[in-house]
């Protein structure tokens, strides 16, 4: 289907400041009579349909404002007609005021945003009541609870544009205590967690970093100090953020919120913004345009042009409990730059490709290591495995074995049955061999030379330590499993997308499984000869990237007692590629070396 965003080439900032009206038009389109509200579908989240039809309103914003701030025409009119209408008490579209922790003050920051970007195109032309009504509106964020995590940058960007426009209601207090809350989350190489929880997924880069950057540019006279070490900070973290992309400009898809996609590019355009020249501008153009055109490939939009809730395609089974129909348009975030005239030397530098990067990059803040996979032709990810048992598939979300630019990642539609629970770069276990469970909010991790460690408790009388380790193309997993009770496991490679209309070859049987399908292929080996191989076709709707998909799988049963669990896993997005790397897979005793400095695989544990 033919769409806006597959016609464009993204080659140019003309490109980027068309998607940004191609974009907005679908909602313009939508909005209610007052202006205030944007429905854009039907589905629900854990909010009221008031906050999510404001979400579908302000969160355009984070695109326009930096079209406009950057000399591109936006017709401002229905949005301050919306502003009007949705911080008036006595209309029928008001916003209502926020309580603790409500959705509302996610959307005020996009608001603070816009006034702090373009205060004479939104905020000027305000009848003086309106402004009142805005800014009191407004601030009513610094007088509730926000989550104590990179909620608190929303209370600081809604001071920023308070403060640009010149409201009485800027508050230099609130504004000040979120900072210096947010700093004892910065922990090094860059890395902030996302509050105190541990977690660092894309809230890095699309929040921390982004909301930093835009403090410097907006906030650097009066806070010198504070705008430098977030610049610094954000340099440091480019180096580590590329290697979370692939020459294509697929991202590895890590943790929730990944609704919002093309989010993923907009520390890119922020370093830009925030005037942060660690790598030369033509690379840090070239990530996002590539990225940008990575996503325009795919059918991330519906029949009247509107961002839908999934990934790769539309789908509900991996949405958060938090995505409304609105929510989607976080990903204007990615188009930043085009704040910036068209003079500067991040639009003038030529496009580059990716610099020459390790093949292997250990991460140990957020208990990754990165495998630039050439002859595969993806970027794959190794995880120690983050809590995050308060989101929808948290587990999947943040604690597979490894994650893919080229394969994505599967959540579960039942934990019945392994064609439901999907369960891909996973060690399922069971003990009725009907209902399923992996790795969730792992006890302890560690990263160390390239090896991964964790320690996981599926059952109150089962431990499982498990060490993944890099072997490219391959990767390698061992798994110690200490039970009380009878198990049955089921461990998955790679989920290789399927279709009806193309050939597939799905092979299996004892020590290994294979599934190759024009997507790509993956395999996995048994080294220990104690599992047998099958395939599994994976219910609709559960890999993040293919409607369909394919699983290849090992089989065990294991009593109570000690045992060890050894394979060796393979994909390629190049499916004609891949069979001399299949009959040379890693060895045990070269396993046994690399891990020595690890774990000592016990003699008996041979094949």
């Amino acid at each position: 289907m033919r769409t806006p965003l597959n016609e464009n080439p993204f080659d140019s900032r003309a490109d980027l400041q068309r998607a940004v009206h191609d974009l907005w038009v679908p909602v313009a389109r939508r909005l209610s009579p007052g202006g205030a509200r944007a429905r854009l579908g039907y589905t629900a989240a854990q909010f009221s349909n008031v906050a999510a039809e404001l979400e579908g309103f302000a969160r355009p914003l984070w695109g326009l404002a930096p079209l406009a701030a950057g000399g591109g025409e936006v017709d401002w009119a229905p949005i301050r007609a919306g502003l009007a209408s949705g911080t008036d008490p006595g209309h029928p579209e008001f916003w209502r005021p926020p309580a603790d922790r409500d959705q509302r003050l996610v959307e005020m920051a996009a608001i603070g945003f816009a006034l702090a970007l373009v205060p004479d195109q939104l905020w000027a032309p305000l009848p003086a009541p309106v402004k009142d009504n805005v800014a009191r509106w407004l601030s009513s964020i610094n007088r509730v609870d926000v989550v104590d995590n990179n909620w608190l940058f929303f209370r600081v960007i809604v001071n920023l544009g308070l403060e640009r426009v010149g409201a009485a209601e800027y508050d230099e207090g609130a504004e000040s205590a979120a900072l210096d809350r947010l700093e004892t989350f910065y922990l090094y190489d860059g890395w902030y967690q996302d509050g105190p929880t541990g977690r660092c997924d894309y809230y890095v880069p699309w929040a921390m970093h982004f909301y930093g950057l835009v403090y410097a540019e907006q906030a650097g006279h009066r806070d010198p100090g504070r705008a430098l070490r977030f610049r610094q900070r954000a340099a440091e973290f480019a180096h580590e953020h590329l290697h979370w992309f692939a020459d294509d400009g697929a991202a590895v898809p890590y943790g929730r919120s990944l609704a919002y996609r093309f989010a993923q590019l907009g520390f890119w355009g922020a370093l830009a913004y925030g005037g942060v020249e660690e790598l030369p501008w033509g690379v840090v153009k070239g990530v996002l345009l590539r990225g940008m055109r990575w996503w325009a490939r795919r059918p991330i939009t519906d029949n009247g042009d509107v961002l839908t809730i999934g990934y790769g395609y539309p789908n509900l089974m991996m949405a958060d409990g938090y995505n409304s129909p609105g929510s989607p348009y976080w990903a204007m975030k990615a188009f930043l730059p085009l704040a910036l005239p068209e003079s500067h030397p991040f639009w003038q530098a030529d496009e580059a490709p990716m610099p020459d990067l390790d093949d292997v990059a250990s991460q140990p803040a957020p208990g990754m290591v990165h495998c630039r996979d050439r002859s595969g032709g993806h970027v794959f990810t190794l995880a120690a495995g983050q809590p995050g048992s308060r989101f929808r598939h948290g587990g999947e979300k943040y604690a597979k074995f490894a994650y893919s630019t080229a394969f994505g990642f599967s959540v579960p539609a039942s934990e019945r049955g392994l064609e439901h629970r999907a369960a891909d770069s996973m060690l399922a276990l069971s003990d009725d061999d009907l209902h399923w469970r992996v790795r969730v909010d792992p006890d302890e991790t560690r990263v160390h030379d390239d090896v991964v460690w964790a320690r996981w408790r599926p059952w109150s009388d089962v431990d499982v330590d498990t060490w993944l380790v890099p072997w490219l193309p391959w990767h390698v997993r061992v798994h110690r499993l200490r039970t009380a009770r009878t198990l049955w496991s089921a461990e998955g490679g790679w989920a290789v997308g399927r279709d009806d209309d193309e050939p597939a070859e799905l092979l299996s049987g004892p020590d290994a499984a294979v599934a190759s399908c024009a997507t790509g292929v993956s395999g996995l080996r048994d080294l220990l000869s104690a599992r047998d191989g099958e395939v599994v076709l994976t219910g609709p709707n559960t890999n993040l990237l293919h409607p369909r998909a394919a699983l290849p799988t090992l089989r065990g049963s294991h009593g109570p007692g000690e045992h060890w669990l050894v394979c060796a896993v393979l994909g390629s997005a190049n499916p004609g590629s891949w069979e001399a790397s299949w009959t040379r897979s890693p060895t045990l005793d070269a396993i046994r070396q690399a891990l020595a400095a690890e774990v000592v695989l016990p003699q008996a544990v041979t094949a």
